[in-house]
């Protein structure tokens, strides 16, 4: 993400990435024809079938623990079961994907995906799953997803040339938003048709599928100084320097992880009120579609918006994410919850590809993914306490008290970053630059 105003200590020589004249694809014109691509194609169909999946099990999860125990607060202990590893072992993904070639570690964390949620599947499908085993499981995913998730962010910038970065952004976050339609249609379906069993299952089979895209991967733009052996606190302490030199990085990180953990109670609660009040599964199923719709939509705005202020632009439009604990804490039927929902869904996949293309600007590439791990990292960091909270608050407040107060909460942080200058005028990136990295 050229800098606006520094404030942080005096001026600090970064990394560079100047670009080695190399064979790199045509840039593409018009903003679909980064599709022309062969390696970001390829890209974008791992990131589409893991996405159906993840989203198709997120009802099936929800319900088998509900099946098990019908309590909350195991619920939210499965969920943060599954996100505390995502915290733990994120820098290690970061260090491992700036060191190795990113789609190789992607790879990786697909198989030990498929052998996690597999075995998941087999024991809800014969009867034999208890509460502590899906937890198990589930920390197996989220320790393959913290490895992961700091490549995707880089192998973008690895496949595609800048001018193309919004669009393949937005046309990623579309592809997200088609899997939260699909995912959740299908999921629900499975669950109410064949059983929660049946929608693991299938969550394991599209990781199989992700993994075998990547391995046809060949990436044109991975252009990389060799990595110095050297320790891996080294490797760490140099990517906190770039992430820590960046005001409009970390302020928008601790927005991100406050939000995202008043969001996690959502998740929680959203299935279990809808299940209560709002007229049963079918409901939360309905409620996550309208999620996916919303993200289609947001996505497709970012094809073409291109705001000089891209961060406030972004702001504004994330302020729209709590518009679904919002109105559901006053909702008695799912139809005025759906329309927040979409809401939701629009402004955050509106704001994902302008803060992606940002960072992918403003960072070197040789520290992208260590800085996108530190961003994950602190986005992930508080969303197991609200995962585990959930359940305790509700039962003491009430369902739609701690869905309102959430809400609010999520209002007011999403717009907290606007208070300093830096996020405020930071300007849009010229797209067009050959020489990218050295933005603070």
């Amino acid at each position: 993400m050229a800098a606006p105003e520094r404030t942080g200590p005096g001026p600090r020589q970064h990394l560079t990435d100047r670009p080695i004249p190399a064979r790199v694809p045509r840039e593409p014109r018009g903003r679909l024809s980064t599709l022309r691509i062969p390696a970001f194609r390829l890209f974008l169909g791992a990131q589409f079938a893991s996405a159906l999946g993840d989203f198709m099990v997120a009802p099936a999860l929800a319900f088998a623990v509900l099946d098990l125990t019908g309590s909350p607060g195991d619920l939210g202990l499965v969920l943060a079961a599954r996100a505390v590893p995502v915290v733990v072992f994120m820098l290690l993904g970061g260090v491992l994907a700036d060191r190795l070639p990113r789609h190789r570690v992607m790879i990786a964390a697909d198989v030990a995906r498929v052998l996690g949620q597999g075995t998941a599947a087999v024991l809800v499908l014969t009867g034999s799953a208890a509460v502590w085993q899906l937890v198990v499981l589930q920390a197996v995913h989220g320790t393959a997803s913290a490895l992961f998730t700091p490549a995707v962010t880089g192998l973008v910038r690895d496949t595609v040339p800048p001018p193309a970065r919004q669009g393949a952004n937005a046309l990623r976050g579309m592809s997200q938003s088609a899997a939260m339609i699909g995912g959740p249609l299908l999921g629900t379906l499975l669950v109410l048709t064949a059983g929660t069993g049946w929608a693991i299952a299938a969550d394991a089979t599209t990781f199989a599928v992700s993994a075998a895209c990547l391995a046809l991967l060949r990436a044109p733009c991975s252009i990389r100084p060799p990595a110095p052996a050297r320790p891996l606190w080294s490797d760490l302490r140099e990517g906190w320097r770039e992430f820590s030199s960046r005001p409009w990085v970390w302020s928008m990180i601790v927005m991100a992880s406050l939000t995202n953990m008043l969001y996690a109670v959502f998740t929680v609660l959203g299935p279990v009120l809808s299940e209560r009040e709002l007229g049963g599964r079918g409901a939360w199923g309905l409620l996550l579609t309208a999620f996916g719709a919303g993200a289609i939509c947001g996505g497709a705005a970012a094809l073409w918006v291109r705001p000089v202020r891209p961060l406030r632009a972004g702001l504004l439009a994330v302020a729209l994410f709590a518009a679904p604990p919002l109105v559901l804490s006053q909702a008695g039927s799912p139809l005025p919850a759906a329309l927040a929902v979409f809401l939701g869904g629009c402004g955050l996949m509106l704001f994902n590809p302008l803060w992606e293309t940002v960072l992918q600007a403003g960072v070197p590439a040789a520290a992208l993914s260590r800085v996108s791990a530190y961003e994950w990292f602190g986005s992930c960091a508080a969303q197991p306490l609200g995962l585990a909270l959930a359940g305790p608050l509700a039962a003491h407040a009430g369902l739609r008290t701690t869905l309102l107060a959430t809400g609010l909460g999520q209002l007011l942080i999403s717009l907290a970053p606007l208070a300093l200058r830096e996020v405020r005028e930071y300007p849009a990136p010229d797209q067009g630059t050959a020489t990218e990295g050295n933005l603070q």
